[in-house]
């Protein structure tokens, strides 16, 4: 295996409360904090720490988005990617920026590095889409291991243990391939100071989606973005007979 690439998001960070835009449209962004997305950190981990086997010999990182995406690139790099790919996407293109697109770019810049491995996070905590490791592979035509608890080296490929409803299903997968990480793959190490220092110095490169060949024009529209109803307060009953009672009052039963 030569090259792994590694998608990475920036999104709100996961301890900030998100907000309704007043006219809901979407989620208030503008002066909130954001960091990358914490499947993606367990992605990139696992790219690295297959490097660090001898496994890989060189981990690329990728985001789509604004010019802030390069701070999320720079941490990825610091966190032992060896190079970043910066896919310009600002403004209203990227309000509009759907899995589809994504991994249309992926599939593309997949093909330009010659890679072996894409790894994504298995979704992105701010749409929770789960659907662009699905759509690479399928664009690419490669076989897919979803939702990872464990990826390892195999004579033919990859072993890979997914994490489903009824437990736990391994798989053997041929390279190239494409993986989506879970919660349980790995714990993603801190950046370390000298390893930031390092990272303002490793190469990232910047393109456009028009540069890729890929139309990025919204396939479906946003009607409205809603905050999820506020739940009604709990009561306290004296006996089963008035629980009963009241669940039928209501309906339940």
């Amino acid at each position: 295996m030569s090259r792994v690439l590694v998608g990475v998001k920036r999104v709100i960070d996961y301890a900030v409360k998100v907000r309704v835009k007043p006219d809901k449209s979407g989620v208030v962004v503008d002066g909130v904090k954001h960091s990358m997305n914490p499947f993606d950190e367990i992605a990139v981990e696992e790219a690295v720490r297959l490097k660090e086997k001898k496994i890989a010999s060189e981990v690329i990182a990728v985001s789509c988005g604004p010019a802030q995406a390069q701070e999320t690139l720079r941490t990825a790099l610091a966190m032992g990617a060896d190079r970043a790919i910066h896919v310009e996407v600002a403004g209203a293109e990227y309000e509009t920026l759907q899995p589809l697109h994504v991994a249309k770019i992926l599939a593309k810049l997949s093909k330009d590095e010659k890679a072996d491995l894409v790894i994504v996070g298995k979704q992105a905590i701010d749409d929770d889409s789960n659907q662009t490791a699905q759509m690479t592979a399928a664009l690419l035509d490669w076989p897919q291991g979803t939702f990872a608890s464990k990826v390892e080296k195999s004579d033919a490929g990859l072993t890979i243990t997914r994490e489903i409803d009824g437990g736990l299903e391994v798989i053997k997968t041929k390279l190239p391939a494409v993986v989506s990480a879970d919660l349980r793959l790995n714990e993603p190490r801190y950046a370390t100071l000298p390893n930031i220092m390092k990272a303002k110095k490793k190469p990232l490169k910047k393109v456009t989606a028009k540069d890729l060949g890929v139309d990025i024009a919204p396939r479906i529209k946003i009607v409205s973005v809603e905050d999820p109803p506020v739940r009604q307060a709990g009561s306290i009953v004296p006996d089963v007979d008035t629980l009963v009672a009241k669940l039928k009052e209501k309906g339940h039963v």
